[in-house]
Formats: structure tokens, sequence, C-alpha cells
């Protein structure tokens, strides 16, 4: 652990949680923070005042504040590939001509949403959002989260290049009333644009006059689009410097634009703004995005956690650890610093979680009791989704706030060792007023903002996923050359399922 700060906050003690309370009686004035209409609380981990202290002496010596500063600026935060990093200019916070391109996008979005309400692309009851990444998952969670507020058409989601899926996501659709929203960026992505393909032909098939005007193009490559087919009239770009898992704010938003209302996308847009300006305005001690990397960095880093838990509490947020996976996976899964050179430690730790009160029953056994310690995250929100009794949504929140109490407390039990719990395992609770457009907005932001902290404490960059492409390289080549110059496991593999030598 070559770094100095981190150094010296492993040789501190560390806490017990079982007693922390007792030796600190204003933790949770110092480990509660609420901003908007989210209650952060970080009191049952390890932090101290001594590894806070440590942690704002490492976001010093990182010059945590001057690359924030970057990020909002349009700096090329992005250094392997020489891109600033824009999405929170798509919000309204971010270098003055971009904030203003942005909002020229969204009216040019509206514009086009509010013909198509008019009847100007003729009956439509469904949309059929066809993306891969970022360019899916963010529309996916908005509409799965926000669909109580009355979402207005049928959507289907479809990412994966699996015809299954593709199938499944128009089952029930009828072509002539259905929308096809093409999210790519470069508007070539392979999986993409084959699934794209097979919607036009399915549209074809069942006698549809001019398929090709019922799609809408989103993309940053609006030239790419029309050489497929698509009317200019019908492209909504987005700026070449909002990355694939940042895009859900912008035009890929289209779908959840459309389908949820304009008044919904815009509260989205504005409590993810509020997030901005909290993270972009707060002292670092204040600093939700920044204290939450602090808990990250203090368990991957320094106590050696390889995977981060996270439990929705909630139905609708049941896609958000999906979402996460992606944003924090593929930003911070690197192995080099910004400059090149080898990182001095673990970086991103694997994401994963569930939704209670399922995971209860399926994973919380190793969270309680296994020899892996994982730290766990909370989310909840105060007011439920439901109209049903209110017994339901009660029963919900005793159990999160149970189980975080459970991982802390533990139980002895001498006889029978089987029955015991070691306790001192920390949790975070994330708590909503509700699920609303402008708490999700901020939730989101939130993230994206705690990504981009913990990138800048290990010196990494966040904005680059070349680890991505070398996957799609050997699928082209097998494509093009069959099973030449592989491993014979690999050759074995294809020769059996696609009949290649």
């Amino acid at each position: 652990m070559p770094n100095s700060a981190l150094a010296s906050i492993a040789a501190l003690p560390q806490a017990d949680l079982k007693t922390i309370f007792t030796t600190d009686p204003g933790r949770l004035g110092k480990l509660v923070l609420t901003q908007g209409p989210i209650r952060f609380d970080w009191s049952k981990t390890h932090l101290t005042d001594d590894v806070l202290a440590g942690f704002l002496k490492l976001a010093d010596e990182q010059g945590f504040a001057a690359q924030r500063d970057a990020l909002f600026a349009g700096e090329a935060v992005n250094n392997s590939e020489g891109r600033a990093a824009e999405h929170p200019a798509e919000r309204g916070e971010g270098h003055a001509e971009s904030v203003a391109h942005a909002k020229m996008l969204h009216r040019r979005m509206r514009g086009l949403i509010d013909a198509i309400e008019a009847g100007a692309l003729g009956e439509v009851r469904h949309i059929l959002h066809i993306g891969i990444g970022g360019s899916a998952l963010g529309p996916k969670l908005i509409v799965d989260a926000l669909d109580g507020d009355g979402v207005r058409y049928d959507v289907g989601i479809v990412s994966n290049v699996d015809g299954t899926a593709l199938e499944r996501a128009i089952e029930g659709f009828d072509p002539n009333a259905t929308l096809i929203a093409i999210a790519s960026k470069t508007f070539t992505t392979s999986e993409t644009m084959l699934n794209a393909a097979s919607a036009i032909n399915w549209m074809v098939e069942a006698g549809v006059d001019d398929p090709y005007g019922k799609v809408i193009a989103l993309t940053a490559a609006p030239d790419k689009a029309m050489e497929w087919g698509v009317d200019e009239t019908r492209i909504l770009p987005f700026a070449e410097s909002v990355g694939g898992r940042y895009s859900l704010w912008s035009s890929i938003g289209f779908p959840a634009a459309l389908a949820l209302g304009w008044d919904a996308f815009e509260s989205l847009l504005e409590g993810a703004a509020a997030m901005d300006r909290h993270f972009r305005l707060s002292p670092p001690s204040e600093n939700a995005p920044l204290i939450a990397a602090f808990v990250d960095q203090y368990y991957t880093r320094v106590i050696g956690c390889q995977t981060r838990a996270l439990f929705a509490y909630d139905e609708r947020l049941a896609l958000l650890p999906s979402y996460l996976q992606q944003l924090e996976m593929e930003s911070n899964g690197k192995s080099v610093q910004r400059d090149g050179s080898p990182v001095d430690g673990p970086t991103a730790p694997i994401t994963w979680g569930g939704v209670g009160t399922d995971a209860q029953h399926a994973v919380f056994q190793l969270l309680h009791q296994g020899t892996i310690l994982s730290p766990v995250e909370f989310i909840a929100s105060i007011e439920p989704g439901h109209a049903l009794d209110p017994a339901h949504h009660r029963a919900l929140l005793v159990n999160c706030f149970a189980q975080g109490a459970a991982l802390m407390r533990g139980k002895d039990n001498e006889a029978d060792p089987a029955r015991s719990y070691p306790g001192n395992r920390p949790s975070t609770t994330i708590l909503l007023d509700d699920v609303t457009p402008e708490a999700l907005g901020a939730l989101i932001a939130f993230y994206e903002h705690r990504t981009f902290a913990n990138a800048v404490l290990m010196g990494i960059n966040p904005f680059d996923q070349f680890g991505v492409e070398l996957g799609k390289e050997i699928a082209k080549s097998i494509e093009a050359d069959g099973a030449t110059g592989f491993d014979p496991s690999t050759m074995a593999l294809i020769e059996i399922a696609l009949g290649a030598a």
C-alpha cells in the first residue's frame, strides 16, 4: 500500500461496531447527511474521526477539488480518449456552451415527443427501445422505477442479441402501433444494429407500410443514422462527450420521457442537478458522494474486501443493482492509473445485490455468518409504491432496518456455534422520502459522482472502457474467419456449435 495516507489509515485500530455508538455518542451527527429527498447513514461503518481525517488528507493529495472542477468545466477528464465527460451538462450543470447545447437538444426531443403525442407518426401504443449497456440499462431503470406514476405506453427494452430477448420484448405488441427507438452512440454497435434489423423485418412481415418511418434514432452519429435509413427529423442527437453509462439524461432517455411524460423527465433532471450542485459546492467533510467513496476505499483498499453488496428494499428499485454493476465496474474496473502506471492496490470491487426481502432468504446467510466480509448497502423509501395494506410496507422497512442492526450487533451462542453471529459487519442505509422522479434523479447522480470520487482517490480514469473491446474483436474475427488461429478449446467449441472448421 504505497500511498502514505492509505498506509496511515491502515495503521489505525479498527473500531468495533458493537460498541461504536457508546464510544462516539455524536456519531449520528457526523455520519448521517440529508441532501434533498435522501438521507445517507454511514454510522454503521468503521469510519471514525481519525479514518475520516486520513481520507480527507488522501482526497487533498489526489487533487480531488481540482479534478472535480475540471469535470464541471468540461475539461478532458477522460485523458486516454482526450474527451470531456459532460453528463452533468445534460442536467444544466457544467460548461456554459455545453449546457446550452444540451438544452437545445432537449428542446428538440420535447418537440418530437409533442409531435408523436399529436399523432404525427400515426397511432402509437407501444415503444420498442433497442440498445445495449448504458443505452438500455438507464431507460429500463427509469421506466421500471416510475411506472407507478402512469406510463402512457407499453415499453419494451431489449439489449441482448439473443433473439429470445427481442421476441419477449415485442410479445403482445401491434407492429402497426409500435415506435422503434434505436439507441447507439456510434450507430454501428453490432448487437444493437442486428436487433434493429430484426425489428424492421418484424414490421415488414406484418405489412407495416413504412417501417423506417416508425424509427427514432438516439445517437451521437446522426450521419450514420441517416445512412441506415432514419429521416433527419427523427434523429435525436446527443453530445460525443456523454458516455454510454452516463447517458440516460440525454436523448437516450427518450423512451422514459415519452412514456412517463416530459414533466417527469424534467423532474428527473432537476433532481440530478441538485445533487450535482451538492457535489460541486459542498466541502469534502459534508459531501455525500465523497464520503461514500471514503467508505468504499476503506473496505476495498484498506480491509481488502472484494465485493460490495447492494439491496433495494423497494420493488421499484429492483433494477438498480444491475444498473450500478455497469456504472461501477465498467468505470473503475481498471489496473492502471491515468498516467499508464500500475495501480497501487485493488480498484473496483465486484458490485452485486438484489431485492429485499427476497435476498434475505437467499444470500444473507453468507453476509451474516460467512467467512467473506462484504460491506452492505440498503436502499429504502419512506413512502410505499402501492395502495395496499400499510402492513406490507411496514414489514418491508422493519426487515431492512433489522438486517443492518443484526449485521452490526451479531449474537453469541457458545453452546451452539452454528447459531452464533460474529457481528461487527458494516452497512450503509440510504433512505428516500419516496421514489419520485426528483429523488431517483438525485440518487443516480449520487452514484455517478461517487464513482468519479472513487476514481480520483485511486488515480484512475473512470470514463474509458477498453476492457470490453478485446472480446468484441475476437468475435468479429470468428465471424469473418471461422475457427482459425485459436486455442484448441475455442476451435472445438466453434466447430461443435457453429459447424465451422
